[in-house]
């Protein structure tokens, strides 16, 4: 009975995929799509990343990414140590229109489609080649909340653990503080 309760547990808080994003898809990287884009044309990718800028057409809106690994529930990892290979840059191109202030600069980005090639555009004064990727699904990563309420502590006349807060400042209990020792 133990084992059923924590496996049920433990898949409860397995990170999950949103369903969108469900679709087999090659393991390719940005960085292989760039060197050889005539081998690749046609594969179905799953990239994701930062947004760094959006640029809307008559009929289209590239969105421009920079790639970041993605974990198990595809999110990017911003911060994952992985091979400097892996990142890149690559524009997801979706039909019709995105509004740019739903997809500002900085946001994650996760999107699926199918690569179509490779267009080069300038980096600065740097010609840079960009995958395209002709995306079918998206997902934007909702950002993430910073705590505002310090924990709650058992005991309201201790307060915080450091000097100088709560109803009596003066006293601290030795077991509680780092900072008072009566010793």
């Amino acid at each position: 009975m133990p084992a059923i309760i924590l496996a049920l547990l433990l898949t409860g808080c397995a990170a999950q995929m949103p369903a969108q994003l469900r679709t087999t898809v090659a393991e390719l990287t940005v960085a292989a799509a760039q060197e050889a884009p005539a081998q690749h044309t046609g594969a179905r990718v799953r990239w994701g990343g930062s947004i760094l800028a959006v640029r809307n057409a008559a009929d289209r809106t590239d969105i421009e990414v920079l790639a970041q690994p993605l974990d198990a529930a595809g999110r990017p990892q911003p911060d994952a140590p992985t091979a400097a290979d892996a990142y890149g840059r690559f524009i997801a191109r979706f039909a019709g229109f995105l509004d740019p202030a739903q997809y500002p600069q900085g946001r994650l980005l996760t999107v699926t489609g199918t690569l179509t090639g490779v267009e080069t555009r300038n980096v600065g004064d740097y010609p840079y080649r960009y995958p395209v990727v002709a995306a079918t699904a998206k997902h934007l990563w909702p950002e993430p909340t910073a705590p505002t309420d310090w924990p709650w502590y058992p005991d309201p006349w201790l307060g915080p653990p450091w000097p100088g807060f709560g109803p009596y400042p003066w006293y601290r209990d030795p077991w509680y503080s780092p900072w008072y020792r009566p010793w």
